[in-house]
């Protein structure tokens, strides 16, 4: 083996000098194979011991039998099992190597926020029975939202949890704050998506101009901010308070979270309101257009006049009946609008299922052109008597009694005579 300075002088000279190998072999007093291998690697000699074996190397099968029905079973304990005496050192040192085949490593990461970075959000089911009207009583998702810098809370419980009512309960939540953190992360929901983003809430990001981030499955660690926090809701929240409906959750929720939000943080030190400010100037400016707007449902009215938003039927005025009409719906309100702009319809959301919800007017004025629909019927059956009556026409009819008629459908005995068919 040549030492490390004959190396370097052997490339030298080949590609500096342009000396060739056989020059360098005599110059050198070496071998040419030996300068062909000097130019055949970019590595400079390393010194190698031939490989000796180890006393480990008998018992090692057993060790490896062992990790795979106890992969976290300590060294000292395998030493025992397998009745090592000599030192500890290197059995060691074999186990350190031999377990991750059997317990893959998986490092925890620190992460660090940057302002205006990302939020994470979810959706907490309240243990918590809230009236929601027509003698039902659930328990409606509440999404929240955390942002990773200041550890802002905001939240909001929810009709459902359909892509619809996440997008408008996102919409309402970041309109209160007035920005947008510049990533949004979320784990598989369905409204969301699983493995890819649903078709509306691709085009929602895109109006926001984030980044939605989904989590890999079973791995709530990669948003455990937003999990803590629905643990804390659960915790510090909802013990002792009654509830008269949605209305009156998202009522005491958001005056909690005035409070919640001035408190002592113990991760970050502070209080999130005092890291508010610099974490919301780095976020996104709000579009001006508002995302349930897009995707309105335009139908044409049927006689029936009702029109189905999630599982509730919500009437609109009739005499919208055939024409095309632009349904709106959000958490709050369903709203109904002809072409032309004029409102025909205008309900409170419903959060019971499987309800009928009638305005009153609507009804009123259903009935008045029922009756209307009728007379005109009716009158255009006489007009048409009267336009075909026999005289008219010139053509006899014969007249029979009206027992006829009784024993024909066996009104009076007798029955039907053959005679009179």
């Amino acid at each position: 083996m040549i030492s490390v300075e004959d190396w370097a002088e052997i490339r030298r000279l080949h590609r500096a000098e342009q000396m060739p190998i056989r020059a360098i072999a005599r110059h050198l007093g070496i071998s040419k194979n030996t300068v062909k291998r000097a130019l055949a690697t970019d590595r400079p000699p390393v010194y190698q011991r031939p490989l000796k074996g180890s006393a480990v190397d008998a018992v090692e099968p057993v060790i490896r039998e062992l990790l795979k029905q106890t992969p976290t079973m300590p060294a000292t304990v395998i030493a025992e099992r397998i009745g090592w005496d000599r030192g500890l050192t290197i059995l060691k040192e074999r186990v350190r190597e031999l377990r991750p085949a059997y317990l893959p490593v998986d490092p925890v990461s620190r992460t660090v926020y940057s302002p205006g970075e990302l939020a994470q959000c979810d959706l907490w089911f309240p243990p918590a029975d809230i009236p929601l009207g027509y003698g039902q009583t659930g328990r409606p998702p509440v999404l929240v939202v955390v942002s990773g810098y200041s550890r802002m809370i905001t939240a909001r419980m929810l009709p459902s949890r359909t892509t619809a009512d996440l997008i408008d309960g996102h919409w309402r939540l970041l309109t209160g704050w007035g920005a947008v953190p510049r990533t949004l992360v979320w784990d598989n929901e369905t409204g969301v998506g699983q493995g890819k983003l649903t078709s509306e809430f691709a085009a929602f990001a895109g109006l926001l101009a984030v980044r939605i981030h989904l989590c890999r499955p079973r791995d709530p660690e990669a948003k455990g901010l937003v999990e803590r926090v629905n643990g804390y809701l659960e915790t510090s929240f909802l013990p002792g308070r009654t509830f008269a409906g949605p209305g009156d959750f998202n009522t005491q929720l958001t005056t909690w979270l005035q409070v919640a939000n001035r408190r002592h943080h113990r991760t970050i030190g502070c209080r999130p309101l005092e890291r508010w400010e610099a974490d919301r100037g780095a976020m996104l400016a709000l579009p001006p257009v508002a995302p349930p707007h897009w995707w309105p449902l335009h139908t044409r009215l049927g006689r029936d006049h009702y029109i189905r938003v999630d599982t509730c039927d919500y009437s609109v005025h009739p005499r919208a009946i055939g024409q095309q009409i632009t349904v709106r719906a959000d958490t709050e309100e369903i709203v109904a609008t002809t072409r032309t702009g004029e409102t025909v319809a205008r309900h409170g959301r419903c959060w019971a299922r499987h309800q009928t919800i009638t305005d009153p007017e609507h009804a009123t004025a259903a009935e008045a052109l029922r009756g209307q629909a009728i007379r005109q019927r009716a009158s255009r059956g006489r007009a048409a008597l009267t336009a075909l009556a026999p005289d008219d026409l010139g053509i006899d009819v014969e007249q029979r009694e009206l027992g006829t008629y009784d024993r024909i459908f066996t009104l009076i005995e007798g029955g039907a005579g053959k005679e009179d068919t």
